[in-house]
Formats: structure tokens, sequence, C-alpha cells
């Protein structure tokens, strides 16, 4: 059984989305973003990770993680700080504003929240701004493969850019949509847009490129996991692996560890790790998460989650979270 490992992926770490903010600004203007981390546990209850974007729904403007070199937004543009770095959007390059962290309190009405801000000025910029929870503990292979920041322009040549701008141009309309389950639809509409971001960003990666999400358009790696993430509890060996992918063990070996950064066992067995890690989460006994693991004994599963995690499966079931795991 061959699996779509993007979407697999996405369940597994339990992406889900919020449509924040609805900002209209008038120039001069500038907002500042702290690092996502200090807001977390306000934005995102319960999110160990927590990412934003920025849809310009109507206008122009400047963006940047703070650290780095300004880039020009324009109408439909949308930007993505994946790691959670500390950003700034701005009506011109170089300006700074302050992090105000009340104004990220979730409201008793339904999300998102609108404001009205800047100098007065004539040029008017509309932006939309939300987040993205997951967990990145014990393993998301797609938080690494990520970088500070996703820019993508609304103006592209090819055909494919058509699908993300639809769902922008959904997000913009339902931001202030009042009809009966709207919140909801934002909700996935920011998770549709995030996943298609990473889709369309998969396609700019440069042919000689390496990481994760490389290796998921690669025909060998791909092929790899593919068959790992269709089939986890399978018993796996690197000849088995290689069999169905159709290479020989040394070139699936050496490619799928170049590409990936670990090789096809360690990746499986941390890929269980994570699939483990949600059941117990949701409250599965750990007999049963052992056996949906593909362990063969409880005691098997509790010594290499222990291992790999930092702490007992029981552990982790009561709640019970290391501050960062040993892999």
């Amino acid at each position: 059984m061959k699996a779509d490992v993007l979407s697999d992926v996405r369940r597994a770490v339990r992406l889900t989305g919020a449509m924040y903010f609805d900002v209209e600004l008038s120039v001069p203007w500038v907002a500042e973003a702290p690092p996502s981390r200090e807001i977390a546990g306000i934005v995102m209850p319960g999110a160990q990770r927590v990412m934003e974007y920025h849809l310009i729904a109507r206008g122009t403007g400047w963006g940047h993680a703070v650290g780095q070199e300004p880039i020009r937004l324009g109408e439909g543009d949308l930007i993505v700080f994946p790691q959670g770095d500390a950003h700034v959007l701005s009506s011109a390059p170089g300006m700074r504003g302050t992090s105000d962290l009340s104004m990220f309190a979730r409201p008793s009405t339904p999300l998102p929240l609108f404001y009205e801000s800047g100098g007065g000025g004539a040029e008017h910029t509309r932006i939309v701004c939300c987040f993205l929870g997951c967990d990145e503990r014990p393993y998301n292979p797609l938080l690494g493969a990520l970088p500070r920041m996703i820019h993508l322009p609304a103006a592209r040549p090819d055909a494919k850019a058509g699908w993300l701008g639809t769902l922008m141009n959904m997000a913009a309309a339902e931001s202030g949509s009042a009809r009966p389950g709207a919140e909801n639809v934002r909700e996935r509409l920011s998770e549709l847009v995030f996943v298609e971001t990473i889709r369309r960003y998969i396609e700019t990666l440069a042919p000689a490129e390496t990481g994760w999400l490389a290796g998921l358009r690669d025909p060998v790696v791909g092929q790899a996991l593919a068959s790992l993430h269709g089939a986890p509890r399978e018993s796996w060996t690197v000849e088995g692996l290689a069999r169905n992918v159709g290479v020989s063990r040394s070139v699936l070996a050496e490619r799928f560890t170049a590409m990936v950064g670990q090789p096809p066992m360690q990746y499986l067995a941390l890929w269980r790790m994570q699939l483990a890690s949600r059941l117990l989460i949701e409250g599965g006994q750990v007999a049963a998460v052992s056996a949906a693991a593909g362990y063969g004994s409880e005691a098997a599963f509790s010594r290499a989650f222990k291992k790999l995690v930092g702490q007992a499966p029981a552990a982790w079931r009561r709640g019970e979270r290391p501050d960062r795991h040993p892999v």
C-alpha cells in the first residue's frame, strides 16, 4: 500500500489552523510579531509548535524575519514563517515596531479579530493573519525541512498558481463571514492554504536539494517513504524495502540517508514513535498502541519508546512531556 506521505504527516502531527487577525492598515504602518513560542499557549492552546503566515489581501507592504532583509509583498502574496521567527510587516522597508502580547489573547467571540491601525494615510493594506499549530515531538519530519521564511508571490506564470490563489481568495472572503459554520470553514481553509503552500514550495526546490521535502519528489526516496508510511506496522528491512522500490539495497540506503538525513530503518522507528505518541495522547492503552506501532511485545515497544522519546509510554499517556527528546 502506497501512502500520500505529506497528508499522512499532516494528520499524525495534528496540524490545526486558525484565521486569527484581519487587519486594515493605513500608511505609514508597521506590525512586529514576537517569536511564536511566546504566544503559542495563547493563540493555539495545546500545540507544541506554532507557525504563522500572512496573506496580503489588498495593497502592498514589506516583510521579513527579524535579522533578515525585507522583501516586497504585493497584493495576493503569501509570506510564511515556519520556524516561528519574530518578524516584521510594514509599509516601507527598515521599519520596526513593538510586540504587544495582549493583542493575541483569544476572544470569546469567533475569530478572526478585526483591527484598524496605521498613520491615517490614503494608501491602505489589508492583511489576513493565520496561525498553525502542530506537534513537534517526538518526531515531525516536516518542521526540520522548512526554511525560516517562504514567500509565494501571487503573480506567477504557471497555471498551478490558480489553486492557491483560489484558496487565498476564499480565505479573505470568509474572514468577515458571519454564516453558520464560518469559523470552522476558516480553520480548514487556513490548513489547506498551508498544505498547498508546502506543495508549491516543493516545486521550487533545486534539483540538487536534499531534505525530507526534496525526498518526497525523488523517484527512489519518494517511493520508499510512501511504502513506509503506507504500512508502518510491517516488519520492514532495508532489503525488503529496496525490493519494493525496485533498486538495490545499497542504492536505497545511500540515497535515502543522503536525502532524508538518516537511514530508512531509523526513520521508520522515529515515525512509529510519532504515530504511537498520538495514539497514547488520545487515550490508547500501551498494549494496544504497541501492536499498532508494529511491535511484537509491549516490553519491546516500551524500551524503544523510552529510548527514542526519552520517557516511558505510560508517562507520555498521562501528559508528561520532556523538554526535549534524545533523538
